[in-house]
């Protein structure tokens, strides 16, 4: 599968990757901002609008042929209504699961199976091509730093960095960058969300709700017992 093919969530993933270190970082958070990027995606295709806040899907029969986008497709339409900030977290492990798998599928990673404590079967998941993260990282910083105007920026790569600064991923976005590149950064969720008004909206939240969750997660990290 080609690079420019992969979904919003799966590349928000992939660029939680330390490719020096081998290991995903910010994996307290991680399913959240997986969640966070394949809401907006389902959003920028038009599968899901918003309805009066309401994450509301437009054709029950409707499917993109990603295993992790109809995996959620599917959650939304089977539950009752809830808003945005609430598909950021619930049950957002399921999705980060189905990214996973696929990428392994796709040959990006390699599952290794393992038993926790010799005894439960498990999966842990080896990024397999480094190379193509590392490209993707060259891909996103540009789309932070310029000199592209955000104006032809396409929607889902402003998505794609928006929602990586939301959520703090200092593989991308170090501290010190979010800072210097607020305002862009900012320009970039509006274009995120530039098709309509409605859609402006929901990236905008969907990128507080993923921050909130983040900031939840790290206070609940620092306050658990050493």
């Amino acid at each position: 599968m080609p690079d420019g093919s992969l979904s919003l969530p799966a590349r928000l993933y992939l660029l939680a990757w330390d490719t020096t270190k081998l290991k995903v970082s910010g994996a307290t958070h991680l399913h959240h901002l997986v969640r966070a990027g394949a809401l907006t995606e389902l959003a920028q295709r038009g599968l899901l609008a918003d309805v009066d806040g309401i994450a509301t899907p437009v054709d029950l029969d409707a499917r993109t042929e990603d295993l992790a986008l109809d995996g959620l497709l599917e959650l939304i339409q089977e539950s009752r209504p809830r808003r945005w900030k609430a598909w950021v977290t619930l049950r957002a492990r399921v999705t980060l699961d189905a990214v996973r798998a696929q990428l392994a599928a796709d040959g990006y990673l390699r599952a290794e199976k393992k038993r926790v404590f010799g005894v439960f079967p498990s999966v842990e998941y080896v990024l397999a091509r480094p190379s193509a993260v590392e490209r993707l990282r060259a891909e996103a910083r540009l789309v932070l730093e310029g000199p592209l105007p955000v104006g032809e920026v396409a929607d889902r790569d402003a998505a794609l960095v928006a929602l990586a600064a939301a959520a703090e991923l200092r593989t991308l976005v170090p501290g010190r960058d979010r800072k210097r590149h607020k305002d862009r950064i900012d320009a970039l969720t509006d274009r995120g969300g530039a098709a309509a008004p409605a859609l402006r909206k929901v990236i905008q939240e969907v990128r507080t709700a993923v921050a909130v969750a983040v900031t939840s997660a790290s206070a609940t990290t620092a306050s658990a017992p050493g």
